[in-house]
């Protein structure tokens, strides 16, 4: 069901601060340069200081005037995380929009974050997790204050595998990636039934974004994945097409709390149009997603609602 939303339809962002993690490239970029361009104080949340200036000199380049601020921002690092959770409540300003979009995408081999997570699940899931608890104040703060959770169709053909969550007995790359995804929608729904703060799902189809270039691969499957996600931008979705369902969910009305949304084109997989998107039913499973809440607690050492 389309919503017939497009660009023309996002209002004025003047006064509203937004955090985008992964704001860098790809889609997160296009979602960030657009806010800006409508007003919004824009937080840019980046691993890299060197990418991040270059995304901000950018955006100021191509939106005179823009309002945006560099992050440093480590997800694969839970000290990164309280870090910067601990300077943006110090400054006490109020946050409207958080919106969790970065992600790490089907390494080969099995790798693990900075305190010893697997990195797809402690990037995707814990790192976000942990963020939104310590920004939530500052949502709570924010006239109408939203989380957007990012996940993925991948997310149909995942499994919360509690034995296994680290993957240490058995990695598969797609399999681990689907399990984050399902996460973060498991994430995203339990969140609106515990908070008075919005929480909103969306994914952006198949787009050509960086994930499809981030790796240790060798030479050959590096120009593999490159031309890949060409194709993928020519035939599916552009990273700037991506980006639709991220700034849906961060700015519209008819965005409903609790709501999942995606582009409506060949099985979800593209198309400008966005609307809701389908959802698996272990997506929807209020059990597993208590269950994954107090295991995300306990892994990240955080009291969360």
């Amino acid at each position: 069901m389309r919503t017939d939303w497009s660009l023309e339809n996002i209002g004025s962002q003047h006064g509203k601060r937004v955090l985008i993690t992964g704001a860098n490239s790809g889609i997160g970029y296009f979602t960030a340069l657009e806010l800006a361009r409508r007003g919004a104080t824009v937080l840019l949340a980046c691993r890299s200081e060197k990418r991040g200036l270059e995304a901000l000199r950018k955006i100021e380049s191509e939106s005179p005037g823009a309002l945006v601020e560099l992050v440093l921002l480590d997800l694969a690092s839970l000290s990164s995380i309280r870090t910067v959770g601990e300077n943006l409540k110090a400054e006490g300003l109020p946050l409207h929009v958080l919106l969790n979009n970065a992600g790490v995408m089907a390494p080969p081999g099995r790798l693990e974050t900075e305190d010893g997570f697997e990195l797809q699940f402690g990037t995707n899931v814990l790192g976000h997790f942990l963020l939104t608890a310590l920004l939530h104040p500052l949502l709570e703060q924010a006239e109408n204050g939203r989380v957007v959770n990012v996940a993925s169709i991948a997310h149909k053909r995942g499994r919360i595998d509690f034995e296994d969550l680290q993957c240490e007995k058995k990695y598969d790359p797609m399999t681990s990636y689907a399990q984050s995804k399902l996460g973060n929608l498991l994430f995203s729904f339990e969140l609106q039934r515990r908070s008075s703060v919005r929480s909103v799902a969306c994914h952006p189809g198949v787009a050509g974004t960086s994930l499809f270039r981030t790796g240790d691969y060798g030479r050959v499957e590096k120009v593999v994945r490159t031309l890949l996600t060409y194709l993928i931008g020519w035939f599916l979705n552009s990273s700037k097409q991506g980006a639709l369902p991220n700034l849906f969910a961060a700015t519209s009305e008819l965005a409903e709390d609790g709501g999942y949304y995606g582009p409506q084109g060949f099985r979800e997989m593209r198309g400008g149009d966005v609307g809701p998107a389908r959802v698996k039913s272990q997506a929807r499973d209020q059990d597993t997603a208590q269950r994954l809440w107090e295991v995300c607690e306990e892994l990240t050492g955080v009291e969360f609602l």
